[in-house]
C-alpha cells in the first residue's frame, strides 16, 4: 500500500480502493464463512464489509494494516449478522420421518464452501501464533466444530489460532481487552478441541490423487446403481452420516445401511451425480430423476471425508440452492 493510493481512495477513486482491497477479497470471504457457516451469507457479508470500508475510509488512520482493518470490519459484520439473524437451524429442518438415529445432536446451520472460491486465498503462512494452517481450517469437521461455539469465542479462535493475529490486535478488532480475548480463547480451545475427530487430516489421501479418485469413483458408482451394500462396504467401521441442520446422526455400517435403504425407498429411484469439491474434500451434486422423463432435478449435495482407502464421514446437505456457487447445472438431461 502506498500513501498515494490511500489518498486517491479517500478522494473517491474507486480504482484505488479496489487496488487496496482486492488482494484480500477471497481470504475475507473465507474468514466470514468460518464464522457464519454459510457460503451464501459470506458472499453477502463480504459486500457489506467492502461497502462499510469504502464509506469509512476517512476514519482509517493507518495505525493497523489495511488487511487488519478489513478483518476488523468483516469480523464485526459477521457477529452482528449472527446476532440479528432470524434463520435458526430448527426452522430449516425438513426430515420428519427417519430411521432410529445413533444420536440426536444440537442442530447447526452449515453450508459447504466451494473449492473454486479458495483459488484466490494466499498460501502464505499465517501469523506466528497460529495453531492451524489456513487451508486445513476449511475442512468440514473444523467448520462444524466452530459452529458449536458461541459467536464471540468462534471469532477469537479463528483470528488467533487460524489467522495468527496477536491478542492485542484481536482486542482492538473486538473493542475489548487482551484479558478478555485470552479468556475467550481458553474457553473456545477447550470446547473446540473436544469436538475435533481423533484422526487427523493427514490420513486422507492427497486431493485428486489416484487413491482418492479410486475410492470416490467406486462410491459414486454404487450410489448411482442404488447399491447400498457397495456404499457401506467403503465405510470405516466408525463412519458417520450427518445432515446439517438436521439433528439426526448415524454411525456404523448397520445404522447407516438402514438409513440409506430407507432414503432410497422414499425417493423411489437412485440419484444421478455430478462431481465437485467442497471444503477441500470430494463432493457430489445429486439429482433426482423426474418420473417419465429424461430429466433429473437438483436434489442435494454431499461431501465425503476420506481416511486412507475408506470413507469416514458423509455430510449430506439437502439445500440445492447452493448449486450455482459450485457451477453445478440446474437440470440434468
Amino acid at each position: 500500500m502506498t500513501e498515494q493510493t490511500l489518498d486517491r481512495a479517500r478522494a473517491g477513486d474507486e480504482d484505488a480502493f479496489r487496488e487496496l482491497t482486492d488482494p484480500y477479497r477471497r481470504e475475507l470471504q473465507l474468514h466470514v464463512y468460518r464464522i457464519v457457516g454459510s457460503a451464501q451469507d459470506a458472499e453477502d457479508l463480504l459486500q457489506e464489509t467492502l461497502l462499510a470500508a469504502w464509506r469509512g475510509l476517512e476514519q482509517f488512520e493507518g495505525r493497523a494494516s489495511v488487511r487488519a482493518w478489513l478483518y476488523r470490519i468483516a469480523t464485526n459484520r459477521s457477529l452482528d449478522a449472527l446476532r440479528a439473524s432470524r434463520r435458526r437451524p430448527e426452522d430449516l429442518q425438513r426430515m420428519t420421518e427417519v430411521t432410529e438415529p445413533t444420536r440426536r445432536t444440537e442442530p447447526i446451520w452449515l453450508e459447504p464452501f466451494p473449492d473454486v472460491l479458495l483459488e484466490g486465498v494466499p498460501d502464505e503462512a499465517p501469523g506466528p501464533d497460529a495453531r492451524y494452517e489456513a487451508k486445513e481450517a476449511i475442512a468440514l469437521a473444523f467448520i462444524v466444530g466452530l459452529q458449536h461455539l458461541p459467536p464471540q469465542q468462534r471469532a477469537v479462535l479463528v483470528l488467533r489460532d487460524v489467522l495468527g493475529f496477536r491478542a492485542g490486535e484481536v482486542a482492538e478488532m473486538l473493542e475489548t481487552s487482551e484479558a478478555s480475548v485470552n479468556s475467550l480463547l481458553r474457553r473456545a480451545r477447550a470446547a473446540f478441541e473436544s469436538r475435533l475427530p481423533a484422526a487427523g487430516r493427514e490420513r486422507a489421501p492427497l486431493p485428486n490423487s489416484r487413491l482418492e479418485r479410486e475410492v470416490v469413483g467406486r462410491f459414486a458408482d454404487a450410489v448411482e446403481a442404488g447399491d447400498i451394500d457397495g456404499m457401506v462396504a467403503l465405510l470405516t467401521d466408525d463412519a458417520w452420516v450427518t445432515m446439517p441442520p438436521e439433528p439426526w446422526e448415524y454411525q456404523g455400517a448397520n445404522a447407516i445401511g438402514v438409513f440409506l435403504r430407507d432414503r432410497e425407498v422414499r425417493r423411489g429411484a437412485p440419484v444421478r451425480l455430478v462431481p465437485t469439491r467442497a471444503n477441500t474434500q470430494p463432493a457430489f451434486g445429486c439429482y433426482l430423476p423426474i418420473p417419465n422423463t429424461d430429466i433429473a432435478r437438483p436434489y442435494s449435495l454431499f461431501v465425503l471425508t476420506l481416511e486412507g482407502d475408506r470413507i469416514s464421514a458423509i455430510t449430506w446437505f439437502g439445500d440445492s440452492s447452493v448449486f450455482p456457487h459450485f457451477g453445478l447445472p440446474r437440470m440434468l438431461r
